[in-house]
């Protein structure tokens, strides 16, 4: 035994050379470890890139460190209250004399702590009103252009483009993104804002962001937040059809429609061409008919209208009547307003210009019928002279139209024994003595059967005086 004052022989450290060896057999202990926990005091990474935050569970806690290589490669992205299961290495801090473990890698502990995590986020996201219904755009009807946010390798954009075609052919857009593992979220996040950048011909009408079924760690990177802000925030209206039907993610809460699948993305965002041809036939029908109706009604109203409205005539029969009537009493005002002042102006003159006015109106009379009597003078022997003309035309028509014209012409006159004019041979008897009436004189014949003709009754035809007949009578 050795006294209080003795010197001891156990041998002197310095801290450093402490803090240096507990560093050297905790990590020669713990160089590579798993380590459960809940992440607490997260505040994200550091302005050097390192995230710094605690693990802790009912009893203890250990300070993490992230460095910033390591930090980009984790396949989720640390968040207070995580519970996670992370592999590195112990070490110390010779600064505080303080232990705490690196992590190289880190994964949720558990679907259960997934899903409390996703559970989680919802809760905060649909507070800041991500979800809500009222930031939910329409679908246009016929877009031009579809943006697809998928990989391009995989089934899933044959079977949009496949669809499509079917459907109704349209432009089709494909923006290539990983949908599985690390960075997938960013990815996808980048190609919707990067679609709503496009401007003029190249701008999609309508995105969808697809990918196939998976569980629910390969469809973590569509529970991403940075992802459901892009989709939030899309001016263009997002389709989601990420996994199955049964599948469910934060995309579909946030874009404007959720489809079950891809296939089923792309019957949603176009329609049948065919259905739509044959749609616009049936409408067309129905507007043809449609105008034929409204127009036969308006004809027949039209019709009704004017069979009810009264006619030109009777519109216009008072107003014409009041009209006749005004000029009548105006022509009768006028007339006697005109007479009223002539009798007043006589009244007035006849005064002072009586006697003068007598011996004018008496001389005037006097050169009257002075006028009167010549007129008639020269009416009478006008009416002489046309009666004469007339007188002379008619007695030259009547001696152009006697038969004493006739005969001057060398025609003769046949009469028989009893005066009676002969008009034809068979008038003639046998041996029947007949007058033959000359322009100048008669001569008489007797006919004669056996010389074909008729001969005359002495050697030379006695001549008649010509005689004046008055009358009628003197033509024949």
């Amino acid at each position: 035994m050795t006294s209080e004052d003795s010197p001891s022989n156990a041998a002197e450290f310095t801290v450093s050379e402490i803090s240096g060896a507990l560093k050297r057999v905790v990590e020669d202990a713990f160089g590579n470890v798993r380590v459960r926990g809940e992440i607490s005091g997260f505040r994200g990474q550091h302005a050097s890139g390192h995230a710094y935050f605690s693990l802790k569970d009912e009893k203890a806690r250990i300070e993490a460190v992230i460095w910033r290589g390591s930090f980009s490669k984790l396949k989720f992205q640390p968040e207070e209250g995580m519970e996670v299961i992370v592999t590195g290495k112990l070490t110390t801090f010779p600064g505080s004399s303080k232990y705490q473990i690196v992590i190289e890698q880190m994964e949720p502990a558990g679907a259960g702590a997934l899903m409390a995590l996703l559970e989680e986020r919802k809760r905060r996201l649909a507070a800041e009103g991500l979800f809500s219904n009222e930031r939910k755009q329409l679908l246009p009807f016929l877009p031009k252009i579809i943006g697809v946010v998928t990989s391009p390798t995989g089934a899933v954009i044959h079977d949009i483009i496949h669809r499509i075609s079917d459907r109704f052919p349209l432009h089709v857009i494909v923006w290539p993104v990983r949908v599985q593992g690390e960075g997938s979220g960013a990815e996808v996040a980048a190609a919707v804002t990067g679609f709503n950048a496009l401007e003029g011909a190249l701008r999609p009408d309508v995105i969808i962001v697809a990918r196939g079924g998976g569980s629910l760690e390969d469809l973590w990177g569509f529970n991403d937040e940075v992802v459901v802000r892009a989709v939030a925030a899309s001016e263009i209206p997002v389709i989601s059809a990420v996994g199955h039907e049964t599948d469910w993610t934060l995309v579909d809460l946030a874009a404007d429609v959720r489809a079950p699948t891809p296939t089923g993305a792309a019957e949603i965002a176009v329609p049948v061409k065919a259905d739509l041809v044959a749609h616009m036939a049936t409408l067309s029908a129905r507007l043809s008919g449609g105008l034929s109706r409204e127009f036969e009604r308006k004809r027949q109203a039209v019709r009704a209208a004017a069979r009810a409205l009264p006619g030109i005539d009777s519109v216009l029969a008072l107003p014409r009547r009041r009209f006749d009537e005004a000029v009548t009493r105006l022509a009768r005002a006028l007339e006697a307003g005109v007479e009223r002042k002539r009798i007043r102006f006589l009244e007035g003159a006849a005064q002072r210009l009586q006697p003068v006015l007598l011996r004018r109106t008496i001389d005037g009379r006097k050169q009257n019928l002075s006028q009167v009597e010549e007129r008639g003078e020269r009416a009478i022997n006008n009416r002489m002279k046309t009666d004469a003309d007339r007188v002379s035309a008619i007695w030259r028509l009547a001696q152009s139209l006697s038969h004493q014209g006739v005969l001057k012409r060398g025609f003769v006159l046949v009469r028989n024994a009893g005066g009676g004019m002969v008009r034809s041979r068979a008038a003639v008897n046998s041996g029947e003595h007949l007058e033959l009436q000359f322009h100048d004189g008669a001569a008489s014949v007797q006919e004669s059967s056996a010389h074909g003709g008729a001969s005359p009754s002495r050697s030379e035809a006695k001549t008649k005086p010509k005689t004046s007949r008055q009358g009628q009578g003197d033509l024949f």
